[in-house]
């Protein structure tokens, strides 16, 4: 149930929650948790004060109560990301998101909003795809792609996914008031009838003062 933090698409190398820093008495909030496993997981094992859990989907959050609305330390919300954060400024010590809502928003609209819900020192991290999953290499520029998935209900739609170049994320994250700690790039070469994925680990902090 509450099985190891992973970061990677194959949830299988790489770091695991020390990468979010000390947590004893942090507000934290996931940005995109699906059902919140991995939220869940940092109420149970870190010393958290409260650890968010926030994804805009109806059956996610559905499911997420089910499965976890007991766990003391823990809030399932759904909410829409960005509003959620501009409704919410200097409230948490940490946001992460694990191919999360990072992936799926605007992140013009949505590193903006991080920055204001971080307090001062507060940390972002997040991964992200390091390049598409058929192996194209990210964008140059800040272009979501549009890409066929399917509604709960079993209707065709599309989607925006931002895969996008890490000096484009730099950019992106000091013009939202974001400094960048570290980046860390985590090669799975595949196995059996998976292949080869690269994720890509950044972290930064909203700076203290002006």
């Amino acid at each position: 149930m509450f099985r190891a933090f992973h970061w990677d698409w194959y949830e299988r190398s790489g770091p695991g929650s020390e990468l979010l820093g000390r947590l004893d008495g942090k507000t934290v909030v996931e940005l995109g948790a699906g059902i919140g496993r991995q939220a869940a997981h940092l109420a149970v094992t870190r010393a958290v004060a409260e650890v968010t859990a926030l994804d805009s989907s109806p059956s996610m959050h559905a499911r997420g109560l089910k499965a976890y609305g007991d766990i003391p330390g823990l809030r399932v919300v759904r909410a829409d990301a960005t509003a959620y954060l501009r409704e919410h400024p200097d409230t948490f010590d940490i946001a992460y998101s694990v191919f999360g809502a990072v992936d799926f928003t605007d992140p013009r609209r949505l590193l903006p909003a991080i920055a204001t819900s971080l307090r001062p020192a507060g940390i972002l991290v997040f991964s992200t795809l390091g390049r598409y999953r058929n192996g194209q290499e990210p964008e140059t520029e800040v272009r979501a792609a549009r890409l066929p998935t399917t509604l709960a209900d079993g209707t065709p739609a599309t989607m925006e996914r931002w895969v996008l170049g890490f000096p484009v994320w730099e950019r992106l994250l000091v013009r939202a008031g974001l400094e960048i700690v570290d980046v860390e790039t985590v090669d799975d070469a595949g196995r059996d009838d998976h292949q080869p994925m690269v994720t890509r680990i950044l972290r930064a902090v909203r700076p203290v003062g002006p």
